[in-house]
């Protein structure tokens, strides 16, 4: 497995900043931890800032060499809150913390990144529901229909979101040009119609940014579908 380095920094609610550093193997989820250039030892971040919170995300959560496909912050086995991704050098914003909350012992920033080749042909579609729910739903693009399924749970986003409506949201992939729906990922009914989108953003090319257009209220039998020529 190959790996490659990982980095993020955050300004927190007390004015210091937190740099965070870790070596991540590819294709896996990895915990990111603070970077022992300004610490004294590699802590999980629930550690370091217990009691404080992000006030701005100074740079998102970027791979060196392939790309940061989805993070979030782990709270007891749930999504607390997406993070935002990318890749080294191509950036062109800060960005505002999606969640309000404040850091408690345990927490954990997980980070799955790919190589540049990206050769598993995975994609991940990272949301925010208008109840609240951050939610991160993932799949290995193929040629035809791919079902993106909940990255912890394993359900599609109709058993996970049902009677939830999407606020904002944003797809990450590579696939480019042989995307065919809609150059993103359509929000299916349960009579197969695409009744939500979110166009997709190759984070070699350019930073990852929420939006809240495309959204729609998710019924049970609702399918969150990527579909590629090849």
């Amino acid at each position: 497995m190959t790996t490659q380095s990982v980095s993020a920094s955050f300004m927190l609610n007390t004015g210091e900043i937190v740099d965070l550093r870790t070596t991540c193997t590819d294709d896996t989820t990895t915990e990111l931890l603070v970077s022992t250039d300004y610490a004294v030892s590699a802590v999980s971040i629930g550690t370091y800032a217990e009691g404080k919170a992000i006030a701005q995300v100074i740079s998102p959560i970027t791979a060196a060499t392939g790309y940061a496909l989805y993070a979030y912050v782990n709270r007891r086995g749930n999504i607390q809150s997406i993070l935002p991704v990318g890749r080294a050098g191509v950036l062109w914003t800060p960005q505002m913390p999606m969640a309000s909350f404040t850091f408690e012992a345990g927490d954990t920033i997980e980070v799955f990144c790919v190589a540049n080749a990206n050769s598993g042909r995975y994609a991940a579609y990272s949301l925010i529901t208008a109840q609240g729910t951050h939610a991160i739903f993932s799949g290995q693009a193929a040629s035809g229909n791919v079902a993106l399924t909940h990255i912890l749970s394993g359900a599609g986003i109709g058993g996970a979101l049902t009677g939830q409506s999407i606020r904002s949201h944003f797809f990450v992939s590579d696939e480019d040009q042989l995307i065919t729906s809609g150059n993103g990922l359509y929000i299916l009914n349960d009579r197969g119609l695409p009744v939500g989108a979110c166009s997709a953003t190759n984070p070699k090319n350019q930073q990852p940014i929420m939006n809240n257009m495309g959204g729609c209220q998710i019924g049970l039998n609702f399918v969150a579908r990527l579909s590629c020529s090849a």
